[in-house]
Order: C-alpha cells, then structure tokens, then sequence
C-alpha cells in the first residue's frame, strides 16, 4: 500500500501540493514512484517558467518508462529541486520529501479544486 499523506492535496495524475502562503511546493506521490521503478531522470521547469494547472512541466523517467509532469496549479515555478539534477533515485526513497518545484500560486482556489487524500486514495485502489 502506499504511502498518502493527510496534509496533502492531489491530482488524479499523481501530483502532490503542498500550500504554505502563496508558495506550492508540488511533488509526484509515493504511488507513482512505486508504479514507474527506478527513476532515473527528472526533467523540470526552470527557475521563472510560467506553469499552468492541468498542462505538462516536465518528465520523470525511470528504467521501465517515462511519464509527464501535470501541474496541479498555475503560477511561476520559484524554485526547483536541484538535488535531482544529480540524484533523481531520492524521489524513490521519499517521494514526499523530495518534491521537484516550488510555484507562486496565481490562484490559491485551484488547490481546493484538488482531490483530499480519501479521495486519492480510491483512484489509487482502482
């Protein structure tokens, strides 16, 4: 079973949010690392990139296949990950505590519009 945590928001592509201020810090969940194996590479935004809610920012790819990154909100990417550039596997071993981008949310609402973790959680058992 994988791992889903509370505080968390998701999107049914499995991205994680996490909302401190107007600052989302945006992750893949613990399911989809599990489902693609050993990540290899992840391809993320750049510092200033304008991301929408609903549209591709990047990939993570691991030895099986190669997924695209869905943004769960929209907003300018302030921050990225850069321990991922060396170390891509650290998203297999916390998939919650090594999240890929930071956004300045446009629209704080959007998060609301996600899915609580009851609610991932079914999309995961299906």
């Amino acid at each position: 079973m994988s791992k889903i945590l509370e505080d968390l928001r998701y999107a049914d592509s499995h991205e994680w949010v996490k909302l401190e201020g107007d600052i989302a810090t945006v992750g893949i969940t613990d399911y989809a690392q599990h489902a693609l194996g050993s990540i290899v590479y992840v391809d993320m935004p750049e510092v200033g990139d304008e991301v929408t809610a609903g549209e591709e920012f990047g990939a993570v790819e691991s030895v099986k296949a190669a997924s695209d990154l869905i943004s769960p909100v929209s907003g300018e990417v302030v921050e990225i990950n850069e321990e991922l550039e060396d170390s891509p596997e650290l998203v297999n071993e916390d998939a919650f505590s090594n999240w890929i981008m930071k956004v300045k949310v446009n629209d704080p609402a959007e998060i609301e519009a996600l899915l609580d973790a009851a609610a991932y959680a079914k999309i995961c058992e299906e």
